[in-house]
Parts: C-alpha cells; structure tokens; sequence
C-alpha cells in the first residue's frame, strides 16, 4: 500500500497528512506556528516553519511503513517570501501574505502591459513583487529570493529548488509563457540569478535528503514534489479539477476556485488565475464576506441551536444582510467604501442569524452570475467546503439559492489535496460525502432586490447588474 504526504504550511498552522491510495488518512499532525504583527507589519521565523514542520510529519508518519512513503507535496500561503542565502539559510524573516509595508506603484508601472496579459490588471501592495521590491532596499550581495514553500523544500531535498507557478503569480511570473518576465524584472533592477528556476506544480523536484530525513521521519529518496498555494491546493483536495466545476471555501470569508481551459480577463481585475498541473487556468477570488459576521454581530450565540430554529420557521428568510466581515470589497466587485447592511427588519436573533446565511449565500450566486459574464464554465459541479457546510441549514439555503445541487466531500483540506498532487490518485482518495438538492424554494425577488441595493450604492458594475437579472430570467 503506498502512502503519499501532504504539508499545509499555513498562517497559523503546518499541518501533515499521510494519506493512503483509497483516501484513508493514515496518520495525521498539526503544530502551531506564530506570527509577529504590528499595524501592517506581519512576519514570521523561517526557521519555525522547519521545526514544527518536521515535528508534524513525524507524528503524522509514527504508524506508517517507511515503505509505504511514495511522495510528499507542500502547500503554502500565496504571496510570502524572503530572502536566503546561497546556503539556503533565512537572512530576512518571512513576510507574510497580508503584509502591507511595500507599495505596488512601481510594480503596476513596469508590468502593466504584462499584469494586463495575465488577466489580473495590477499588483496590490500585499503581493510578493512589491514585497520582494521593499526587501531588495537591503538586500545583501547573493541573496535570493525563496516563497514559503521553497524554503522548507530546500530543506527536503538539500539543493537549490525551482519554484512553482502557483505560489509565483503574485512575484510576478508569466504563467502564459510559464517563464520570469525578464523584461519587466530587469526594468526593476530584479538581479535574474536571485531568482529561482519556475515549473508547473507537480513537477519533482528532487528527493527527500539524508539530513532532511532524519528531522521530519519522511524517509530518504522519497520524491519531493512541487506544490501551490494554499487555495490551489484545497481546489485540489476539494476535486474541483474539471472544466467547468467550481469550489466554493465559506468559512470566514468566501472564496471562489474553478476550472477554464483559456485565460479569464476580468476588465475590474477582481478575479485572477493561477495555472494548473495540466495546463489548464485555476480563476477565482475572495469575497470579504462571510461566515466571520456571526462572530461578530452574534457573539456567544449557539449557532446550531439557531440553525435548529431557523428551519423549524416556515418560508423562506424575511430579511437579508450583506454580511461584510471588515470595510471594503474585493469579489465579485471592487469597493474600497463598501459596508455592510440590512434590508428588512429582523425580530429576533434567529432571524439576524438567517439573515446573515441568506445574504452570504447571494452573494455567492452573485460571484457565479459575475464569472458568467466574464465567459467562465460555471455549470460543473459545485463543491461546497470550509466551516459552513457544517449547517445542513445553511447547504440547502446555499443550494436553493443557486438552484443547483451542490457536493459536499469527506475530507477536503489542503494537506489531502497535497497527497493527490505528491502522486496519489484524486479519483479513489477523493470522496463524496454527499449531494443536496435544491428544495425548489424562489428566492428570485428577494435576489434582485439585493442586486438593485448593491448596484444603488455604486458598489455594483452596472453591466454585471444587467447580466444578473438576466441570467436569474433565463
């Protein structure tokens, strides 16, 4: 029986899975990682991404066979680097994915023609090449330029590694030509031998160290393969790898990854595209709304005993609230000013609470009638995953909505969808736990309306509003 790895190097987190060809999860370990943070400053120690790193896999492996190990595959959180040695060794702490120090001017004026190409339009601050512009001020003699998953794969194998494309979109690679645009990098004085060679995820990169191996317990020669970003690989694990399907991650936020044979462009620049293992292009975006309302305008509540309630009620939901977790917008439109609101007059805490889960599910239905617009496949299958599906209230609602079913798996985190890249097989390790039907409930003029109010603040694209109303008439 072979057994594949899976390392989610997460903000808060690294978390090992070993998981077996028919997806049973043989072992599994999470340590957690610390963060440093001070207005938009936030960094982490390299180095304790390697400690707890190879303390999880250790654990994760105590029952396996080292026989057995047959890959292992890292994700990481996109857009943190730092810079290294030629040893590989850190000489900057990471900075992480939402550090906000750097500016992205320069970056949108040397690459616009080629930010353009790739769909995406502009860098923002928080991306790694203006980030990776701020380090080089100081940067010194031989440093390189290493995303977080590079570093500890490095370690693995012992040698320089490449990088892969994924956790290179935000550094500014050319995922069309799946090459550094010289041209651009060169313009911002990028030295080319500080940067690392590129290949797509999937590709192997060498094999586990006899050094490596000792610290984390993944044996010697075991092969190391490239990875993704976080959100790339929980698509992964998640199975959303056909043209045309999509997941859907609600937990604090919610966040949208699909599967296109061409390139998107999005003329607001709110969806971008990551390249898959196949060639294929992975577009999505992240809302700022989502289930971190609850928490918020519903502190201390029971949230299943309100779920309970909620379906006890007959009819649809009265109210509904744009539930927007901080100021702002990203997805499926770009308001800075946005705020969250209410229409209707909710009476009691269940009915906030249903007002929330409706708001957050039509604006789900809003992202696909968006990626409609934009010419993407949105009639695949819809998997539903991340801390809401543990409603059965909210799922249905979310599915009535849509008016589509929509799937919901065993196990979908980013660790598993590691183990199906590291070599595994994503038809057997991949399980469904269920599909829900929609109940036919219309929440037709309830929908629009909340178009009609997001379009009336100015926060919603008039032509994304038509196409809406459209697409709900059809």
């Amino acid at each position: 029986m072979s057994v594949w790895i899976g390392i989610d190097l997460g903000t808060q987190s690294v978390r090992a899975m070993a998981v077996s060809g028919d997806g049973q999860v043989v072992g599994t370990a999470g340590r957690p990682l610390t963060s440093h943070r001070d207005g938009p400053r936030h960094e982490q120690d390299p180095e304790q991404w390697w400690r707890e790193l190879a303390a999880a896999t250790r654990e994760a492996l105590r029952d396996v066979p080292p026989e057995q190990v047959a890959g292992v595959a890292v994700a990481a959180t996109s857009g943190t680097i730092l810079l290294t040695g030629p040893d590989g060794r850190a000489l900057t702490p990471a900075l992480m994915y939402d550090d906000r120090r750097a500016d992205a001017g320069r970056a949108n004026e040397a690459g616009a023609r080629v930010w353009e190409r790739l769909g995406y339009r502009r860098m923002q601050p928080n991306w790694a090449l203006p980030k990776l512009l701020w380090l080089l001020q100081d940067a010194p003699a031989g440093a390189r330029l290493a995303h977080q998953n590079d570093f500890v794969n490095r370690r693995l194998v012992g040698h320089e590694v490449a990088t892969d494309l994924s956790n290179a979109l935000k550094t500014g690679v050319d995922l069309i030509e799946e090459r550094w645009p010289s041209e651009v990098l060169d313009s911002l004085d990028v030295p080319a031998e500080m940067l690392p060679e590129v290949v797509r995820p999937g590709t192997r990169l060498g094999v586990v160290c006899a050094a490596a191996a000792e610290e984390t317990g993944i044996p010697a020669g075991t092969p190391v393969i490239a990875g993704t970003t976080d959100g790339c690989a929980a698509q992964l694990g998640a199975g959303a790898t056909r043209v045309g399907s999509w997941n859907s991650v609600l937990g604090t936020t919610l966040v949208l990854k699909g599967v296109t044979k061409e390139l998107i462009h999005d003329p607001l620049g709110v969806v971008y595209s990551h390249r898959a293992p196949d060639g294929s292009w992975l577009p999505g975006g992240a809302s700022s709304t989502g289930a971190g309302v609850l928490s918020r305008d519903l502190p201390g509540r029971d949230l299943d005993a309100l779920s309970a309630q909620a379906a006890a009620r007959p009819g649809p939901p009265a109210s509904v609230t744009y539930p927007l977790v901080s100021r702002g917008e990203r997805f499926p439109f770009d308001a800075p000013g946005a705020e969250g609101f209410t229409l209707g007059n909710p009476a009691d805490d269940v009915e906030r609470y249903t007002a929330i889960l409706l708001g957050a599910a039509f604006v789900e239905r809003l992202c696909f009638d968006y990626l409609d617009l934009l010419g993407a496949p949105v009639d695949g299958e819809i998997i539903l995953t991340g801390g809401a599906t543990r409603s059965a209230y909210w799922t249905r609602l979310r599915a009535d909505v849509l008016g589509r079913p929509v799937t919901l798996r065993e196990n979908a985190e980013p660790a598993l969808g590691m183990a199906v890249l590291a070599g595994g097989d994503p038809g057997r390790m991949i399980r469904t736990r269920a599909v829900v039907d929609p109940s036919g409930a219309d929440f037709t003029e309830p929908y629009l309306r909340f178009v009609t109010e997001l379009e009336g603040r100015g926060w919603l694209d008039p032509a994304a509003a038509r196409h809406a109303r459209e697409r709900t008439a059809r």
